[in-house]
């Protein structure tokens, strides 16, 4: 007998209509040096201007957004937690003075529900586009029975150079 994403309490298909909905606002992140599109296993970025720099260092930050998470679920407002997670990873990047390069996002929920997990990535996106740094994958995971239906945290990570 198979067991399937289903069986677990997961909604494999309510994955693929949040990424639909959050797509064209991910693809407004992107610019030329991003390789790819959304739904890739890995993002790829062109990092041939590395080339240019006498000793290129790397800055990474992994970040999330604490306990503003709650605000956002109470309020039913989505979309300004992503731009805030953007805000916390990202400085920690241009304090170092590093160029942001490229971000990543992870939210775990309890249910995915396509236009929630959509307003977060679409906040992500814009303030990746704010920040100039390409929102270049992410991962959204399902947790029934760890997280309640309307629970979320979120959390990201990028890198830049020096």
């Amino acid at each position: 007998m198979a067991i399937t994403y289903r069986d677990a309490g997961v909604d494999t298909e309510a994955g693929d209509r949040a990424v639909a909905l959050m797509r064209e606002a991910v693809a407004r992140s992107h610019d030329a040096n991003v390789l790819g599109g959304i739904g890739a296993f890995a993002g790829l970025i062109d990092a041939s201007a590395l080339k240019n720099y006498a000793r290129p260092l790397l800055a990474s930050s992994t970040d999330g957004v604490g306990t503003k998470v709650a605000l956002a679920q109470a309020l039913d407002v989505h979309d300004t937690i992503g731009q805030d997670l953007v805000a916390m990873v990202v400085d920690d990047i241009v304090v170092c003075g590093a160029r942001p390069l490229a971000m990543t996002d992870y939210i775990a929920c309890g249910k995915v529900v396509p236009e929630r997990i959509a307003d977060i990535v679409r906040g992500i996106a814009t303030g990746c586009e704010m920040a100039g740094c390409p929102l270049v994958g992410g991962e959204t995971a399902e947790h029934p029975g760890l997280l309640a239906a309307d629970e979320y945290d979120v959390a990201g990570a990028a890198f830049g150079v020096v």
